[in-house]
């Protein structure tokens, strides 16, 4: 039986320590084992993989970033209400973790198979997110009318990357509320009535 103090370990603690300790350099499983104190064939016991881990620390990032709070929003019955907490739960995530994201977005441009594809599955879970998004704001009639849903889920799409959050917050240096009102007032004024 896996003691909860280890598998946390080899899921939060290790994975994204390493990643910050030296974000320019792979990581190794035999690192991150050591870094657990576990042996290297624990890791793959637990997450059958490389790809396995880095799923499950993509998972621990957005649970821990609050992800429970963006699909509340999705459920908001006011499209445009919803929208709004939407992209302030995404801003609000992303800055909660942006050192790690920052280097998982990288590495998976540089080689996705870096990252086990972990970014490459949530990058196809916010699409659909925002493509749902348009959809209930497009349902309510509240989108423009000269915007049509391909145009939408694209500005949405570009709105709520971890590359636009970070050039506010990172390159700009605003705080992460006035990132978020600023994706929030950019999304709104270009898609809502």
């Amino acid at each position: 039986m896996w003691k909860p103090q280890a598998l946390s370990r080899l899921q939060n603690e290790s994975p994204t320590e390493r990643l910050r300790e030296a974000p320019s350099e792979p990581v190794s499983i035999d690192r991150i084992a050591q870094m657990a104190r576990e042996a290297r064939a624990t890791v793959y016991v637990v997450f059958g993989s490389r790809a396995g881990l880095f799923e499950a620390v993509g998972a621990d990032l957005l649970q821990r970033g609050g992800f429970e709070r963006i699909l509340q929003a999705a459920a908001h019955p006011d499209a445009c209400e919803g929208l709004r907490d939407e992209i302030r739960g995404i801003v609000e995530m992303y800055a909660s973790h942006r050192d790690v994201l920052r280097v998982l977005s990288s590495m998976a441009l540089l080689d996705a198979a870096a990252v086990g594809g972990a970014i490459q599955r949530m990058e196809q879970g916010r699409s659909s997110g925002m493509a749902h998004r348009v959809q209930r704001v497009a349902d309510q009639g509240m989108l423009r009318p000269d915007v049509t849903a391909d145009q939408a889920a694209d500005l949405l799409w570009l709105l709520t990357s971890f590359d636009s959050f970070d050039l506010l917050y990172t390159g700009r240096a605003l705080s992460v509320d006035r990132v978020a009102k600023t994706l929030m007032m950019t999304a709104e004024r270009s898609l809502c009535r």
